[in-house]
């Protein structure tokens, strides 16, 4: 490996794009090319990022260590299978894809390779759940509300996911325990596919989870809200800042006094410490926050969600 990480991105449509701006900002990072089904847009980004163009994401295959692949999740493991094959190190935007044979697949590819493989859940870098997780010690119950006005650019995913998943990965990682059943709704309003969801997890040592999706709603929130045993903490995505409440006792008092408390969180750019975190990573030999094997268990869980509003409905809108 030279003195720079020699990346690619393949994809760089919207977010794509933002993958190459990022890693041309890093000093110990070389961005080699990028590529796109749309030709115009490769060679956009390539100018606008001082890269070069390629045609095909194979042309790039033994000029980079690192790449990202950020192109539609029916298209993940094409994508990615050869650049694993080749020991490529990979960032592979989230869901890992569309179903658990293929996921398994990409999980299996990486271990043999014995690559970096992190999954682009990029809620796990956001800096006020990584400040939650630290304060969180044994979560009885959760709600998690992660709904938005519609935007045509992620309608060819339901809500499950394009949104949920990232609550579910969040969750998953907050409640260190199996689940043990799964009950959900949803239902199709401006797609065929279902535009809001909500899902009820129930987990072995008790805990239980209510998460909802929407991308038809009125007002954007991004909220989750964790119970524990004489604590309660309330993140707020947008506002970036935890409400916690916790009883006090007084004394000569039978009940004790509620105690509220506001901790603003330091903002910080997810996308920039995900990148940074996955160059890190690749460049120390270390485990991703969040690797092949936990965004595969996001999708498994994801799945089970969509199967049982899918058996509800009695259709096929997912």
């Amino acid at each position: 490996m030279s003195e720079k990480l020699r990346v690619g991105v393949v994809g760089v449509g919207y977010l794509g794009r933002f993958h190459a701006l990022i890693y041309s900002r890093m000093s110990n990072v070389e961005l080699v090319g990028v590529v796109d089904a749309d030709p115009e847009t490769a060679a956009r980004v390539a100018l606008e990022a001082g890269c070069e163009a390629f045609a095909q994401s194979q042309d790039l295959l033994g000029k980079i260590d690192a790449v990202s692949i950020v192109v539609p999740t029916t298209a993940h493991l094409t994508e990615a299978q050869p650049f694993l094959e080749k020991g490529v190190h990979m960032l592979l935007e989230k869901p890992i894809a569309t179903t658990v044979e293929e996921g398994r697949k990409i999980v299996q590819l990486a271990e043999q390779a014995e690559v970096v493989l992190q999954i682009g859940h990029l809620e796990r870098f956001n800096a006020g759940v990584m400040a939650l997780a630290g304060r969180i010690v044994n979560p009885r119950f959760i709600e998690a509300h992660r709904m938005g006005g519609f935007v045509a650019r992620a309608t060819d995913v339901d809500v499950v996911s394009d949104l949920m998943i990232h609550d579910i990965d969040i969750i998953l990682s907050l409640v260190k325990s199996d689940i043990t059943s799964i009950s959900a709704v949803g239902t199709p309003v401006l797609t065929s596919h279902v535009d809001i969801a909500n899902a009820r997890l129930e987990f072995a040592n008790g805990t239980v989870a209510n998460v909802i999706a929407s991308r038809v709603s009125e007002k954007k929130m991004r909220r989750i809200r964790v119970f524990e045993e004489n604590r309660y903490e309330s993140l707020d995505f947008i506002e970036q800042h935890i409400e916690t409440a916790y009883p006090k006792p007084r004394s000569g008092e039978a009940w004790p006094e509620v105690v509220m408390e506001k901790i603003d969180i330091d903002p910080v750019k997810p996308l920039d410490a995900e990148l940074s975190a996955f160059v890190d990573c690749v460049a120390c030999g270390r485990t991703p926050l969040v690797d092949g094997q936990v965004g595969q268990e996001a999708l498994e869980v994801a799945l089970r969600v969509k199967e049982q509003i899918l058996g509800r409905m009695g259709s096929r809108h997912l």
